[in-house]
């Protein structure tokens, strides 16, 4: 077997596991954000459920530690009052980040088991265990079940050959698979990273690269542990670890060889982490400011590699740096090894831990117009702001500060930039509420909305700009509300219609009002091509109906045709057309999910 499989067969009743087989899946830490949290309670108490193990029961408030937003203080403050009452453990505001704090106290461990509300909980990958953002339905199973069900996913073998210049950062190997994958290639599989040079990564280099997974599409990328941190992990548990490693027979759906010499200094451009091209094809773009932290780049090595740049420098006129270290632990770290004193020297603002602007919690946003350079892992439009942000490496941005525009620390220029006036912006105001749908059926007919584009991710979908919003009713207002071109859909939906669209439907984050603001419009399905691995659960829990197809285009649609689906058999007749074709029709945990009127 591959490593994921080992891992979900050893939490499972299973012997041996192969893809596609969806076991009942024991967890072994469980654990609800500060955004997340309180939809997370709000299932346990409307559905009268318990508590399996308070022990390995677990919030982190990540997102917003400032408190700044007082819908996500009003959050955490429900969250710790259900805390007290279950006795379960808060890492509170003042902690940092969870799945890196997951690490830290031991909670996982090489060959573990972990779900959150966090979308990037797959950086456990880098230890080699199994963790796996999920909706607040899943969490809320897992919180009083102690298990959740899952499908066991397909393995890739990818091996890094040869030595990685000498330039090149995790941050950049990432982002050049990504550049060579995209964001739908391994599409709910899971990646097993090897090379000898891969071996050699220290554990905040092998959690860069983890970390985004995500962005791949992936289930996880799993590192096999070395001795440095197998140590390091027992450390936190203080005992022995037998890391859980692949047998030598195991079968993988692909194997990859990759040259690490092809490897070179990357960015992101603004809007997909996959659009990634060579930092010199961007090199001297004008910036108005930089973020260095969040779960992909803020560790104590990116922290020192961030000094190392800004020493002896000052950030540019007119740019703004804004630097939030993953952890408290971290924070620390910066402050006894005078780390944090090079950032104020450099005028830098430095922020307590957590996730800062990648969550829209905490510093890190930009304004309109305004450009920035992030070491975080997403730049989709508006995730971060409503500016333009690139991807890069943390000595990349801390460059950048430096310069006022994109560079590398070899090529830091301490001349002053000429700035721009900002284009004035106009809010749009959002459509009226619709009614919730109530009925089931496993065959219907409705109204075409064609949207032809792949990669449409959850901020494209519902903006985190709204996440504070915990009654769907006010959710399907916010529907497609940040996707161009389609902003007035929530005005315009009818009951009943059919969304028909591309390939990874749903990708990035793990937010559950991505799928129920299509509920609260009584929007009757969704037809993708493939569905983010998130989204599809989020959606089959809540019994919302969604197909996958890749013969969409041979029902020959346009928006505004009628449609007939039969979920249970997969059918699709285009009345307007008289075309047909059959896509994949509901499993047998989806129907019965479906016809349950959801997971509980």
């Amino acid at each position: 077997m591959t490593i994921i499989e080992k891992i979900l067969a050893n939490h499972s009743r299973a012997v041996t596991v192969k893809p596609g087989d969806i076991l009942d899946v024991e967890i072994d830490a469980r654990v609800a954000r500060d955004f997340g949290g309180a939809n997370v309670v709000n299932n346990i108490r409307d559905n009268a459920l318990g508590i399996a193990d308070p022990d390995r029961t677990f919030f982190t408030f990540d997102c917003n530690p400032t408190g700044s937003d007082q819908k996500y203080t009003a959050n955490q403050q429900f969250c710790r009052v259900f805390a007290r009452e279950y006795g379960i453990k808060v890492y509170d505001i003042n902690r940092g980040i969870g799945t890196h704090l997951l690490i830290e106290e031991g909670l996982v461990y090489p060959g573990a088991t972990a779900v959150s509300t966090d979308s990037h909980a797959n950086i456990l990958g880098a230890i080699g265990a199994f963790g796996q953002g999920m909706g607040d339905k899943d969490i809320a199973a897992a919180w009083s079940k102690g298990s959740i069900w899952f499908r066991v996913p397909e393995s890739v073998k990818l091996t890094i050959n040869g030595k990685i210049p000498e330039k090149v950062s995790a941050k950049d190997i990432i982002l050049c698979l990504l550049a060579r994958f995209g964001a739908n290639t391994f599409l709910g599989k899971s990646i097993e990273l090897y090379g000898e040079e891969i071996e050699n990564l220290s554990l905040d280099k092998r959690m860069t690269i983890a970390s985004m997974a995500t962005e791949m599409g992936a289930v996880t990328m799993l590192i096999p542990p070395n001795q440095e941190v197998i140590r390091y992990c027992e450390s936190r548990i203080c005992r022995k670890i037998d890391p859980v490693l692949a047998d030598p027979d195991a079968v993988y759906s692909e194997v990859i060889e990759l040259q690490a010499g092809d490897f070179t200094p990357m960015v992101s451009r603004p809007g997909k982490p996959h659009d990634a091209i060579p930092l010199d094809d961007v090199r001297g773009t004008r910036i108005d400011s930089v973020f260095i932290g969040s779960c992909t780049n803020g560790r104590i090595e990116d922290m020192r590699a961030v000094a190392g740049v800004l020493e002896d420098h000052k950030v540019a006129d007119g740019v703004v740096l804004k630097i939030v270290p993953c952890t408290d632990r971290v924070w620390n770290m910066c402050l006894e090894e005078g780390l944090i004193e090079i950032f104020k020297d450099a005028r830098a603002l430095v922020s307590n831990p957590g996730c800062a602007g990648c969550a829209a919690g905490q510093v890190g946003q930009n304004g309109p117009g305004e450009v920035s350079v992030s070491s975080g892992n997403r730049n989709f439009p508006g995730k971060q702001g409503l500016g333009e942000v690139y991807l890069a490496s943390p000595e990349v941005a801390a460059a950048s500060a430096v310069s006022g525009f994109i560079t590398s620390p070899d090529q830091i220029s301490d001349l002053p930039v000429e700035r721009k006036p900002l284009p004035s912006t106009t809010a749009r105001k959002p459509g009226p509420t619709k009614s919730l749908k109530k009925d089931s059926p496993v065959e219907f007919t409705g109204r075409v909305w064609l949207i032809n584009r792949d990669d449409i991710d959850t901020d494209m979908i519902y903006h985190n700009r709204h996440l504070a919003i915990t009654d769907i009713k006010e959710m399907g207002k916010h529907a497609f509300g940040n996707l161009a071109g389609f902003e007035s859909f929530s005005s315009e939906a009818n009951q009943g219609d059919i969304i028909f669209t591309g390939k990874n439907f749903g990708a990035g984050s793990s937010r559950q009002q991505a799928v129920d603001c299509f509920k609260s419009l009584g929007v009757g399905c969704i037809v993708a091509a493939s569905f983010g691995s998130i989204y599809e659960r989020n959606a089959i829990n809540v019994a919302f109906p969604i197909l996958s197809s890749g013969k969409i285009d041979e029902l020959e649609l346009k928006t505004g045709d009628q449609v007939t689906i039969d979920v249970g058999t997969g059918k699709i007749i285009n009345l307007s057309k008289r075309k047909s074709i059959h896509a994949n029709p509901f499993s047998d945990v989806q129907m019965e999910i479906y016809q349950n009127g959801g997971l509980f």
